[in-house]
């Protein structure tokens, strides 16, 4: 059974210090300022487990919602064939992959990030994004950024 993902939209004067730092450590591995996760916890003055917990749930927020490509992490089992039924659905819906981007998969479960094209897509990004969850392999699957 899929658990039903919640976001919430919070000032950034509210948030937790260690959130507040795993958020500046990502800005600075983003823009290349540091290159290592080491150099980025460091700079901010925050542990690595503290990084690690929170790193893959905070995202920036974009308010251009109309732009045409998307980022979109996965977290899918590790099956043959899995990756290729999210790029054909993705391509059925009229996306186009840009890059991908694979982990080795660890305890069953691979972690990969997409960047598709989304100017030809067919529906809108939300039935899109629902329709990957709903992909019989895919643990979850959500936007991390547009651009």
């Amino acid at each position: 059974m899929k658990r039903e993902e919640k976001f919430y939209l919070i000032r950034s004067d509210i948030l937790p210090e260690s959130i507040a730092k795993t958020i500046e450590a990502k800005k600075l591995l983003d823009s290349g300022e540091v290159d290592t996760v080491n150099e980025a916890v460091e700079r901010v003055g925050l542990s690595r487990s503290a990084f690690y917990k929170y790193k893959d749930s905070i995202f920036p927020f974009n308010a251009m919602m109309s732009e045409k490509i998307m980022t979109i992490t996965f977290a899918l089992e590790h099956r043959s064939g899995l990756l290729s039924k999210v790029l054909q659905f993705v391509a059925d819906l009229g996306g186009n992959v840009l890059t991908i981007n694979q982990t080795i998969p660890l305890q069953g479960i691979a972690n990969i990030t997409l960047s598709v094209d989304m100017a030809n897509l067919k529906v809108p990004s939300t039935e899109f994004l629902e329709g990957l969850q709903e992909i019989n392999g895919v643990r979850r699957a959500m936007i991390v950024g547009r651009g």
